[in-house]
């Protein structure tokens, strides 16, 4: 998580989840503390596309 920033701002990402199993996060959330961007997390694959391109390839 240290390593991990917001694409958009650069702002640190807070890691919220929903399911896990043992030591993977199966589902949740990255949350930017400074512009408020959510980024999910499905299937344990977390989508840091910026937003315009993430419902793009929806």
């Amino acid at each position: 998580m240290e390593i991990l920033a917001c694409p958009m701002c650069k702002g640190d990402l807070a890691l919220e989840v929903d399911k896990e199993e043992g030591d993977e996060i199966v589902t949740g959330r990255l949350v930017c503390g400074k512009c408020n961007e959510v980024y999910p997390i499905e299937d344990r694959i977390p989508n840091l596309l910026p937003p315009e391109l993430r419902k793009a390839g929806s």
